[in-house]
C-alpha cells in the first residue's frame, strides 16, 4: 500500500481566486488527472490538501472523496481568523476529513503561529483528537513548543521544514533543524516534495544524507513519503517520486518502506 501524503488539486472554475501568484494563472489539476497519474506511478491512496491559493475551501477536494472514496482522504484547511470556536468538533464527521493543514510560510500567515492568532486552535484540535499537518518552516522552534504544551496533538511537519530556498547544500543544515523536534513523540514529519530541494538529477544523490539523518531520528514510523507532484520539478515524473524511496535508498529496510511508504501515515491519521 502506497499512500501519498501530499497532493494538491484545485479546478479551473474559481472567479474569485487572486491573480499572479496565488491563482488563476495556475494550470488546474483535477482529481481525475490524479487518478490517472496514481495509477502510473503505482500509487495506491492519496491525501488531498486543497493549496492555499484556493481560498481556503474544501469543497472540490470533498468532491474528489465522493467519488473516489477508496482512493483519497483529507486533510482540510480552516480560516483561523474570524472563525467560529468549536469549530473543530464534527471535523471529521465529513466526507473523508482526517485533519487539517496550516501554512504559516507567507508574509500574511507566518506571523499568525506565534502571535496569538492560531492560539485557539491547538487546543481544540487536542481535544477532539484532529491530526494537523504544519508548514512553517521559518518557525520549527514553536512548532516544538506546541508540541510540548499539547503532548496528545498529533502534528505532522511538511516537507521535513524545508524552506523553498532550502536547496543542494542547505538541505544537511535543514535536516539537523527538524531532528530537533523528533524528541517529541507526537511529532512525524513528511519526508515529502524531495525534488524540489534539489538541483541534481535523479536520483537526487545529494538528499541522501539529510534523508538517512531525518528518518533515523522519527523512526520509519514517524516519517511518511509524500510527492507534492504539483510542485515536482517537470524532469521528474510521479513514478520516480516512489522509486526515489522504494529502489534508490538502500539504508531503509523492506520493512522500513512499509512504514515509510503509507503504513505509518495511515496509523497516524486513522485511515483504515
Amino acid at each position: 500500500m502506497i499512500i501519498d501524503s501530499q497532493v494538491h488539486i484545485w479546478p479551473p472554475d474559481r472567479p474569485e481566486r487572486p491573480l499572479g501568484e496565488a491563482g488563476l494563472d495556475r494550470t488546474p489539476f483535477s482529481y481525475h488527472e490524479l487518478v490517472a497519474a496514481m495509477d502510473t506511478a503505482g500509487v495506491d491512496r492519496a491525501i488531498l490538501v486543497p493549496p492555499s491559493f484556493d481560498m481556503d475551501r474544501n469543497d472540490y477536494v470533498t468532491e474528489a472523496v465522493q467519488q473516489h472514496p477508496e482512493r483519497f482522504a483529507i486533510m482540510g484547511r480552516v480560516h483561523l481568523k474570524g472563525c467560529e470556536r468549536n469549530l473543530l468538533a464534527g471535523w471529521k464527521g465529513q466526507p473523508g476529513m482526517l485533519g487539517v493543514r496550516l501554512t504559516f510560510h507567507r508574509d500574511a500567515d507566518r506571523p499568525w503561529i506565534d502571535d496569538g492568532t492560531a492560539d485557539w486552535f491547538w487546543g481544540e484540535a487536542e481535544d477532539d483528537r484532529i491530526p494537523v499537518m504544519v508548514h512553517a518552516p521559518e518557525r520549527l522552534a514553536v512548532v516544538g513548543e506546541i508540541a510540548r504544551r499539547h503532548p496528545a496533538l498529533r502534528i505532522i511537519v511538511d516537507h521535513m521544514g524545508f524552506a523553498r530556498a532550502t536547496m543542494d547544500d542547505e538541505t544537511i543544515a535543514g535536516a539537523d533543524r527538524i531532528v530537533a523536534l523528533a524528541r517529541y513523540p507526537n511529532v512525524s514529519v513528511k519526508v515529502s516534495a524531495l525534488p524540489c530541494f534539489s538541483t541534481a538529477p535523479y536520483p537526487f544523490r545529494n538528499l541522501r544524507e539529510p534523508l538517512r539523518r531525518v528518518i533515523a531520528a522519527f523512526g520509519p514510523e514517524r516519517a511518511f513519503w509524500g510527492s507534492d507532484i504539483t510542485r515536482v520539478p517537470d524532469s521528474c515524473s510521479y513514478r520516480q517520486t516512489v522509486t526515489h524511496f522504494t529502489e534508490e535508498l538502500d539504508f531503509l529496510s523492506a520493512d522500513d518502506l512499509e512504514w515509510i511508504m503509507g503504513r505509518g501515515l495511515a496509523e497516524c491519521l486513522g485511515w483504515r
